[in-house]
């Protein structure tokens, strides 16, 4: 085929390839808000607002931990006190037990005393010094209870104290106050400020006042009506 000459060649056409297009990176932050502003807005796990939110909160929880240190040292110091006091009431009462069980011994000294006849002590020279030791025996044994803190009670004559005294019967007279105790069936004790054995006793009672004559006549008439 004859080319025609009038006729300009035509240039191939080279079709490059196209570039891979290059992406813009993004900033991870640019969408969330500034610091401060999220401060703000946040929220803990559990939906309630932070404790930070608001403007007064360094001041709230410095308040909030003076208020828990102050209780924590009253606590602490209420304790001490405790202890010490449980301390003062072992080393005072340790001995409690044991002197209550030596009050039964110093009882039956004072009955064997009691129970010698008058004048014994007066008529056999022997048995005059073999009671003089059994009441020397009772005053170094209630000695030795004193300086452990332990005291007989001896309430003859004075008023009746709940505290300390127990009422085992009345005494109806007029020689005493009603509530004086007019008898001791058993002394008491106490350690330091602590009652140890309330004392037995017997309590003046006032006597009834006399029936006019009249009311015992009636009262002796036999009702023959019947």
């Amino acid at each position: 085929m004859t080319q025609d000459p009038t006729k300009e060649p035509i240039d191939p056409v080279i079709l490059e390839p196209e570039s891979p297009a290059t992406e813009t990176p993004t900033d991870p932050s640019a969408g969330d808000p500034p610091p401060d502003s999220a401060a703000a807005t946040a929220t803990t796990t559990d939906g309630e607002q932070s404790p930070w939110t608001s403007e007064n909160a360094p001041a709230e929880e410095i308040a909030e931990l003076k208020d828990k240190l102050l209780r924590s040292l009253a606590e602490n110091e209420n304790q001490i006190r405790r202890a010490r006091r449980d301390r003062e009431d072992a080393t005072k009462y340790a001995a409690a037990n044991f002197a209550r069980d030596m009050l039964g011994v110093a009882d039956n000294i004072r009955r064997a005393m009691e129970a010698v006849p008058e004048g014994l002590n007066q008529e056999d020279a022997a048995a005059k010094g073999f009671l003089e030791g059994i009441a020397l025996t009772e005053r170094e044994l209630l000695t030795t209870l004193e300086r452990h803190g332990i005291k007989k009670l001896s309430p003859l004559g004075e008023k009746f104290d709940h505290d300390h005294h127990e009422a085992l019967f009345e005494v109806p007279t007029n020689d005493a106050e009603p509530g004086t105790v007019m008898q001791v069936v058993e002394e008491g004790f106490i350690i330091h400020d602590r009652l140890l054995r309330a004392a037995r006793v017997g309590v003046a009672k006032a006597l009834a006042p006399p029936s006019p004559p009249g009311d015992e006549e009636d009262n002796h008439q036999v009702d023959t009506t019947a």
